[in-house]
């Protein structure tokens, strides 16, 4: 039970940080330092760090502030393209535990997967369309729903893995059929 609760947290926290690269290894280092929500394993502890966290914050801070200035926000989202995926891979090894004693490398693999597609979703495809049907206008309000979304995505992979997991599954079932109803069109 506790390989499943591991892997649907880690799963959730990578996907969060495909949204905002801080705001899931912020949460880990929180909640790991004051509650007993989450337990990491050396290396990974360092999340908790009262420095580490203050450096988070302020990364958090940054990050929400940038990615609401028309034009720069795109810059920003080139700039995350590497570290979203990186942050992924961190928060997907620092919960998944019991993956990151058999393979670190197998859980760092599997993060920088999960926020890597989630970011270049975000990046390539629905950021760019928000702006050229609203004038760049509609930028700020998906902003902010990309980081309340993460936060609270972050959250429930944390408290209600299994909600996450769920969720996670009906989304890649989802994808995976729109995606074979898309093929047998074009070859029709």
């Amino acid at each position: 039970m506790e390989l499943l609760t591991g892997i649907f947290t880690a799963f959730g926290l990578s996907a969060s940080a495909g949204l905002n690269a801080y705001i899931p290894l912020l949460l880990v280092g929180l909640l790991a330092r004051y509650t007993d929500l989450i337990h990491l394993n050396s290396p990974w502890d360092t999340l908790s760090n009262p420095w580490i966290v203050l450096m988070l914050c302020i990364l958090v801070i940054i990050e929400m502030l940038v990615d609401k200035v028309p034009a720069v926000n795109h810059l920003n989202d080139l700039i995350q393209t590497l570290i979203r995926p990186a942050a992924g891979a961190i928060a997907f090894a620092a919960s998944a535990n019991v993956v990151t004693s058999v393979s670190p490398v197998l859980a760092l693999a599997c993060g920088l997967l999960v926020a890597g597609t989630v970011h270049v979703a975000k990046a390539g495809a629905v950021r760019p369309m928000v702006t050229a049907t609203t004038g760049g206008a509609g930028n700020i309000p998906v902003s902010i729903a990309e980081d309340v979304v993460s936060t609270i995505l972050s959250f429930l992979a944390i408290a209600v893995p299994f909600v996450v997991g769920t969720l996670l599954i009906v989304l890649a079932a989802f994808i995976i059929y729109w995606l074979y109803r898309r093929s047998n069109r074009e070859t029709t």
